[in-house]
């Protein structure tokens, strides 16, 4: 890239955000921290009004503007890669706001970028598993009121339920972070009712609201560690199934959707290792595989998967009986 690109690449950057350190900006483009200083010395000679704050870093200062953006075909269309994933990976308030905010992007492309954009949309997919049928008890449009929520610190309320004893239990939970994993958003935060961090998937949540009360996120230290414990293992199951060699074409498609972490090959079969945290729906896709594929551990999904074998048995049975 060369400098006058990355002087109008700083100067988006440092309209990004309402302060950004010199380290962000030599670590983006791999440029050193005295680097930095002559850019931004550069830019302030242009006119452009820069503040500094001594020990934090640079901000424009009130009221000075850019001109439009524009965009590139290559990252319109990166944009319209992430929109893809987003549509498959967020709730309905996220996307409900995405889809504004493309409309919006969209409208400032050119024409070339907008036929180029056209070109490609009907080509590009993200597959994914079906989930079951939604549950209206889980609305699971709480993504974006949990996010006003992180940025405010504010203390929300909600329904939560418990898949161990079938219940609901009312938290009140000072939000700390949002994490995806296992094919989930979930909310990590404080408890008050457990009076500890917690791990709450969002799509067991009902009857959210944020309330008016106010927290100190510092009160609780250094949460990450936390964080990195359950996305790590604390909450996932480790699972191992033998495929045949046919079965294996037709597993490869969705296994990553599973959790798939490994494979070791023989001449005859592929085991695979995957990692999960909802025994029940990965037993019903075992059950799929039931004539090519056998599960090696843990013990109580080969129960589960034979349970639902014998009980899928014993009622096709009985219907070709009648």
């Amino acid at each position: 890239m060369n400098r006058i690109d990355r002087l109008s690449a700083i100067l988006i950057q440092l309209q990004s955000k309402k302060v950004v350190r010199a380290l962000e900006i030599a670590d983006r483009f791999d440029i050193s921290i005295r680097t930095v200083y002559r850019d931004i010395r550069a830019l302030e000679e242009a006119g452009v009004p820069i503040g500094a704050e001594a020990g934090v870093g640079y901000f424009i200062m009130e009221g000075y503007n850019l001109p439009p953006v524009k965009f590139s075909k290559e990252e319109a269309g990166a944009i319209l890669m992430a929109s893809k994933l987003a549509e498959q990976q967020t709730d309905h308030s996220i996307k409900k706001n995405l889809s504004d905010a493309l409309y919006k992007i969209r409208s400032a492309l050119k024409v070339e970028e907008k036929d180029y954009l056209e070109s490609i949309e009907n080509n590009i997919e993200v597959l994914h598993m079906p989930h079951k049928t939604p549950d209206s008890n889980f609305p699971d449009h709480f993504l974006s009121d949990i996010q006003t929520a992180l940025a405010q610190n504010r203390v929300l309320n909600f329904d939560y339920y418990s898949n161990y004893n079938d219940s609901f239990t009312n938290r009140d939970v000072e939000p700390l972070s949002l994490c995806y994993y296992s094919r989930h958003w979930h909310l990590i935060g404080f408890c008050r009712l457990r009076n500890d961090l917690r791990d709450f998937r969002s799509d067991r949540i009902m009857k959210l609201r944020s309330t008016e009360t106010n927290f100190d996120p510092s009160a609780h230290g250094d949460y990450t560690g936390y964080v990195e414990s359950i996305i790590q293992g604390s909450d996932l199951e480790e699972v191992v199934i033998r495929f045949s060699k046919e079965a294996v074409r037709y597993v490869k498609e969705y296994r990553y959707f599973m959790g798939y972490m490994s494979s070791e090959y023989t001449d005859s079969f592929e085991e695979m290792k995957f990692m999960t945290s909802d025994l029940e729906n990965f037993a019903r896709w075992a059950l799929s595989f039931s004539d090519s594929a056998e599960v090696l551990s843990p013990t109580p999904l080969r129960e589960r998967v034979s349970e639902l074998f014998e009980r899928g048995t014993s009622q096709y049975l009985s219907l070709l009986k009648k």
